[in-house]
Formats: structure tokens, C-alpha cells, sequence
């Protein structure tokens, strides 16, 4: 069975800084699209950070220059580092992958950590 599974958050005030991560298990990074999206209380959910298929490295206007994306393939995990947190970065934080197991490559989701900035 696949799973993505996230860690790292919490509550940490304004200015502040948290790591999260996803590892997965069950089956093997694809280097395809792969990101980070956060949902706060009564808003979609948004796309934060992402890789592309070409490697390249996208992010929300909103969090550039704040946070950093990146991922070892080889120990499959993605790592989103988080500098300056503001209030309005307070939300559920998810990882989204594909992953091949089995001759399949599908994408997953992980469960979700909750992120809370105060202000």
C-alpha cells in the first residue's frame, strides 16, 4: 500500500520557521510533478510549492522568497522549508506525489499537518 506521509508541523509564532516533509512508503518517488498545498478553514485548497515535470521549482506569489522546495528521490521525500511565516500561512500543509508501485504511477495524497502561525 502507498502512503505519503507528512511531518513537521505546528504552531509557531510570526517570523518564524518550520520544516516539513513527506515520505513515502510503499512504492517510489516519480520524478514527475510533484508539490506542497496548503487549505485554511473555508478557502480551496491552493498550490504552494511544486516541482515540474522538467525538475523546475514553481511557487506561489505568496510564499516566494519565504519558502524552498526540494526532494531526494533516491531516499524518497520531499522537503518544504518555511521561513517567515506569517498568520495568513496558517492551514493544512499537503503533499502530493506520484509514485510507482507495481507497475503503476499514480498520484497521492498525504493525510495532511496542520501549520498554525500566530501572529
Amino acid at each position: 500500500q502507498v502512503q505519503l506521509v507528512e511531518s513537521g508541523g505546528g504552531l509557531v509564532q510570526a517570523g518564524g520557521s518550520l520544516r516539513l516533509s513527506c515520505a513515502a512508503s510503499g512504492g517510489i518517488f516519480s520524478t514527475d510533478a510533484m508539490g506542497w498545498y496548503r487549505q485554511a478553514p473555508g478557502k480551496q485548497r491552493e498550490l504552494v510549492a511544486s516541482f515540474t515535470n522538467s525538475g523546475m521549482t514553481n511557487y506561489a506569489d505568496t510564499v516566494k522568497g519565504r519558502f524552498t522546495i526540494s526532494r531526494d528521490i533516491a531516499k524518497n521525500t520531499m522537503v518544504l522549508q518555511m521561513n517567515t511565516l506569517k498568520p495568513e500561512d496558517t492551514a493544512v500543509y499537503y503533499c502530493n506525489a506520484r509514485v510507482l508501485r507495481s507497475g503503476l504511477n499514480n498520484y497521492y495524497w498525504g493525510q495532511g499537518t496542520q501549520v498554525t502561525v500566530s501572529s
